[in-house]
């Protein structure tokens, strides 16, 4: 049996991670999260269900989505949503990625379109660049937070089940 510390070890998460948790267990780690990002890389590396792993994506770049300039980044956003409610395919998905990832006015929101696997940690800074040079940390820090709250209700569960299979393996 290991510790949720041993599993961030071996699974290499980052540095500021692995002490950030500290000695918490996965229940700690979602209650005390700030970072919605790292909680959609630990979904990622314990192979959670693509669709709730897509959904919690999507909702995180919801959160920055009125920066997003062009529609096909939007609808990009909006398919990956439907993509993590079963309301259409892989393919449709894939769709809407590849045809936001022409845009040519709008990189940031295509790429956070197009690999939704970063778009909580892209929305954060995506937020910052919007708000004023005065306000840079809150904002940062409250999409921080936003996008965490959004992988915790989503993933949550799901972590909490695949992390402790993993401890006591």
């Amino acid at each position: 049996m290991i510790t949720f510390k041993e599993l961030l070890i071996d699974i290499n998460a980052c540095e500021e991670a692995r002490l950030w948790a500290g000695d918490r267990t996965i229940e700690e780690v979602l209650r005390d999260s700030w970072r919605g990002d790292w909680l959609l890389w630990l979904a990622k590396k314990l192979d959670l269900p693509l669709n709730k792993l897509t959904l919690a994506k999507s909702r995180c770049a919801k959160t920055v989505i009125h920066l997003m300039k062009d529609k096909r980044s939007v609808n990009a956003v909006n398919v990956a949503e439907k993509f993590g409610l079963d309301e259409c395919t892989l393919e449709e998905l894939n769709n809407a990625a590849d045809a936001a990832a022409y845009t040519t006015d709008d990189t940031y929101a295509a790429y956070a379109a197009y690999a939704a696997a970063y778009a909580a940690a892209y929305a954060a800074d995506a937020a910052v660049y919007a708000a004023d040079a005065a306000a840079y940390s809150a904002a940062r820090k409250k999409n921080r937070q936003k996008t965490s709250d959004i992988c915790v209700e989503i993933l949550g569960e799901l972590l909490t089940k695949a992390v402790n299979s993993r401890l006591t393996k």
